[in-house]
């Protein structure tokens, strides 16, 4: 059925939603005006509910499976909040509006909708009628006269069925260090050491990869091969100074010969697209602010960034070696080449927070700090070791993706020097997007700073690009068996030059609930993040 909606065109995808819930399109059909369509439509989404809370229901609802119970009321729910005039007062959007405009007939809105909206429409009534289609097809034996025993079996077969439909799901889906990918991956890199005249020793350097990382199109079409779409976007960045970096080791996880299945969200991450480009350009020419989160209404002194009452974020370089499209901070970091580290500004930051006793936790990111060297980072670190107030350390960094190699033991010295149990905590937090992007060197990276007694935690961003079913399930699975705890699916921003990555808020509940539910409670230890400006 999916694959159905998906090609019917916006006039089909509207017959089909009016067809699934005709009471509702009556509703708005029939309203005299926008105010009595809300009410109307209110009391027969609570007439509604109140049938799925009741279990001495009519028969209609009585006999509805209890997952498509739950899920309805759910849809109800999120119906509801989109429906309120308080959200379309906030939002400046009225979808009631559109709605109540097309189930009368009005063509020229239809032109001004896009198939998601309708789609998403569709699949929203389907739930509200208890018809999504969830309920698991599970078939056992049916014992006239079941004992404990035999229920207890049915049970664990139920749960199996679980479990093996994520296996099923998890075997779509590359791991770094993926028997399959490895000699391809081994001989890329060989081409790729060739390219920039480096030897087999070098790979395991990080400055060698800092050196060499790949920041223009030239380059990485001899390297790779690219789309012509994506050909088209690099050109638009190097047009209108749109920087973005690879590393080579993370350009080497890539399939060189083109876009593949399990490649394309590496390339997504990085290689700027023609809508992400053209946005930017728009709100450059607009004078607009890219800064969505409004940072700068929440940095009391250069450097910080404070919105929570005991942790802030304090910036000392706004680089990265590798730059992530769909980055909150796209709007202020710079190429590689293009910023220095600034000790004098980062230090007087610290005499800030060092007078606030309300500050206990300190994540120093930006940028990524691990671009800096260890003797900077030791400065850094000291400074804010010596603030009795300071109870933990968080270093946000990328390079156990990007350049694992910069995992040295300079730097695992660092966190020995700092970690002091009972008194000081130092953790790493990451960002793994996917689990294709976690190879040997990433596990050998993570190694060497567990040995040291310190927790790293993961951020993933929910986009597109790992929205797949289980796919995120199966991020959980390895990361965790590797030493490191889930700890934040964030929400993709709402920025208008990142639409390429957004995927429904529905999505990341639905993950969440039916999903991630179904793995040991070790496992999904991440919470869903919604951010919205201050």
């Amino acid at each position: 059925m999916v694959v159905d909606v998906l090609d019917l065109d916006k006039l089909g995808l509207l017959r089909l939603l009016w067809k699934t819930h005709p009471r509702i399109h009556f509703i708005l059909r029939d309203s005299e005006g926008l105010p009595e369509a809300r009410t109307l439509l209110f009391d027969y989404l609570n007439r509604l509910e109140k049938h799925y809370f009741n279990i001495y229901s009519d028969k209609r609802y009585k006999n509805i499976h209890i997952l498509e119970k739950n899920n309805a009321k759910e849809c109800i729910r999120v119906l509801k909040n989109v429906i309120r005039s308080e959200n379309e007062k906030l939002t400046g959007v009225s979808a009631l509006k559109t709605l109540r405009k097309l189930a009368k007939g009005n063509n020229k809105k239809l032109s001004s909708v896009s198939p998601g909206f309708l789609a998403e429409f569709y699949y929203l009534l389907k739930g509200i009628k208890g018809d999504s289609g969830i309920r698991p097809k599970i078939y056992t034996t049916i014992h006239e006269n079941p004992t404990p025993l035999d229920e207890a079996n049915k049970r664990s077969r139920r749960l199996d069925h679980y479990s093996q439909e994520m296996r099923d799901y998890f075997s779509r889906y590359h791991v770094g260090y993926d028997p399959r990918l490895k000699e391809k991956r081994r001989l890329f890199k060989e081409d790729i050491l060739d390219y920039f005249g480096g030897i087999k020793s070098d790979w395991g350097d990080w400055r060698w990869h800092m050196k060499n990382i790949v920041s223009d199109r030239d380059t990485l079409g001899e390297l790779i091969e690219l789309s012509g779409s994506e050909r088209q976007g690099l050109y638009l960045a190097d047009k209108y100074g749109i920087p973005y970096q690879i590393t080579p080791h993370y350009l080497s996880l890539w399939d060189r010969a083109g876009r593949e299945s399990f490649d394309r969200v590496l390339r997504a991450q990085v290689l700027p697209s023609k809508t992400y480009c053209r946005n930017i350009v728009e709100s450059r020419r607009k004078g607009l602010s890219m800064d969505f989160m409004e940072e700068s209404s929440t940095s009391p002194v250069e450097g910080i960034t404070r919105r929570y009452p005991q942790i802030l974020i304090l910036k000392p370089y706004d680089s990265c070696p590798q730059i992530c499209v769909y980055c909150q901070r796209n709007w202020e970091v710079k190429g590689i080449g293009e910023t220095d580290c600034d000790l004098g500004r980062t230090f007087k930051a610290i005499d800030w927070i060092s007078d606030n006793p309300h500050i206990t936790e300190v994540l120093i990111t930006g940028g990524d700090p691990l671009t800096l060297g260890n003797d900077t980072l030791d400065d850094i670190l000291g400074g804010l070791a010596e603030i009795d107030h300071i109870q933990r350390i968080r270093i946000g960094t990328r390079t156990l993706v990007t350049v694992p190699q910069r995992i040295d033991d300079g730097f695992t010295g660092l966190l020995d020097k700092y970690l002091d149990i009972g008194r000081r905590d130092v953790t790493v937090m990451t960002h793994f997007e996917h689990p294709v992007e976690f190879t040997y060197d990433s596990l050998y990276a993570v190694e060497k700073i567990k040995k040291k007694g310190v927790n790293i935690y993961n951020q993933q961003v929910f986009t597109y690009y790992t929205s797949r079913r289980y796919e995120t399930c199966f991020l959980r699975k390895v990361l965790k068996k590797s030493g490191i705890d889930p700890y934040y699916t964030f929400n993709t921003k709402g920025k208008k030059e990142t639409i390429d990555f957004r995927v429904p808020l529905s999505r990341i509940e639905q993950e969440a609930k039916e999903e991630a539910r179904l793995l040991p409670g070790l496992d999904r230890t991440d919470e869903a993040v919604f951010n919205v400006p201050r």
